[in-house]
């Protein structure tokens, strides 16, 4: 397998999980999965939560992924690549900065972020298992962009905290 071909089979596998994790978000967790994922949609002191499973089921098709991968060898072997690299980004950007489990970043003024930020908080204004939206991660509805570019041009007294 060429160097073109595995990092291709990656990225489409990178990009396919935002759809798929929209997909699972909206039509598996807040369906018949709800027992599990409604430990993130309300508040608790716990640092873990049962929603974390999803993080260790795909954490494990990945890692089955590169066990039987051949090293690179084989095609999966990047599907994989693709699975984790998702998974990765998907913990930074929704368990740190969305969330802040990891208490190291605290405010962006990047629009992307503040965005990503806005559509989030309208997921979980909804406690429960019907009535929510926004379910992906990564894509932005380019209303909460607009809105997200509106707030930056305010002065910085102005601009409401959007941390949870």
């Amino acid at each position: 397998m060429t160097a073109l071909v595995a990092f291709g089979t990656a990225l489409a596998t990178f990009g396919f999980m935002e759809f798929w994790a929209w997909f699972m978000h909206k039509y598996v967790q807040h369906g018949p999965l709800w027992f599990l994922h409604r430990s993130h949609h309300v508040r608790h002191p716990h640092s873990v939560e049962r929603n974390d499973l999803f993080f260790l089921i795909y954490g494990g098709i990945s890692a089955a992924l590169f066990i039987t991968g051949d090293n690179g060898g084989r095609w999966w072997f990047w599907v994989g690549v693709g699975i984790a690299s998702y998974g990765a980004v998907y913990f930074f950007v929704h368990d740190v900065l969305i969330h802040g489990r990891l208490r190291f970043w605290k405010k962006s003024k990047n629009t992307y972020l503040r965005a990503l930020n806005m559509a989030h908080k309208t997921h979980h204004k909804t406690a429960g298992r019907d009535g929510s939206a926004e379910f992906g991660l990564l894509w932005v509805s380019p209303k909460y962009l607009e809105l997200a570019r509106k707030q930056s041009k305010k002065p910085a007294g102005k601009i409401r905290n959007l941390e949870q």
